[in-house]
């Protein structure tokens, strides 16, 4: 017979995953609204209040399972990820709303090369999609190789900060809304990160 404490954990493992859905969803559109141009500032804007409702009930059920049952150590580390999880996602939707509002401060910027962005978005996507995986199969491995690719796109965005502020030929307005959208990029590989990192604690009681 299944645990009480088992059964509140697969709700707070579901809760997690409507978030995580949310999150990533809220991140590629904000990418691609950007790449065509579009201004979606009041959905993305939608979308990081919806993630935040979510992250405050997860954080209640949280409370819940703590005072109701009587968590072991293992019990403790999941939950304790999972609040740490849930705000990674949170901080997902966070940077996807900022990013949705590069084109509100700077107008069109059809004229700017985004290259670097198409290039840096495509990890960062696929490493906010492996550190979801993680989590949801335990897959230490997995969650583990997130690191050196946030070490790959920290190359590629300090090299491309420093080549926008050197070159004469592109705008002031490309250059300062390509530089916000790649730190953003930037921080929510962290934040993939640090949910794989989250998925290993889960596991294994520490972080690396």
């Amino acid at each position: 017979m299944p645990r009480l404490m088992d059964m509140g954990e697969e709700r707070l493992s579901n809760a997690i995953g409507d978030m995580a859905n949310l999150a990533q969803d809220s991140v590629l559109k904000a990418i691609e609204a950007y790449e065509r141009g579009e201004r979606v500032k009041d959905a993305a804007k939608k979308r990081a209040d919806e993630l935040f409702k979510l992250s405050a009930e997860v954080e209640e059920l949280c409370v819940d399972l703590l005072a109701r049952y009587q968590p072991v150590a293992t019990d403790l580390r999941f939950i304790k990820s999972c609040l740490e999880i849930a705000y990674g996602f949170n901080r997902f939707a966070r940077y996807a709303y900022d990013i949705s509002q590069v084109l509100e401060m700077y107008g069109d910027l059809s004229d700017c090369d985004k290259t670097e962005i198409h290039e840096v978005s495509e990890k960062v996507t696929k490493m906010m999609e492996r550190s979801i995986q993680s989590f949801k199969s335990r897959d230490t491995e997995l969650a583990r190789s997130l690191r050196q690719e946030d070490d790959e796109v920290d190359r590629i965005y300090f090299k491309c900060a420093m080549a926008l502020a050197e070159e004469s030929k592109t705008s002031v307005k490309c250059a300062l809304a390509t530089t916000l959208v790649l730190r953003y990029l930037e921080r929510i590989a962290d934040h993939a990160c640090y949910i794989a990192d989250s998925t290993v604690y889960i596991i294994t009681g520490t972080k690396t």
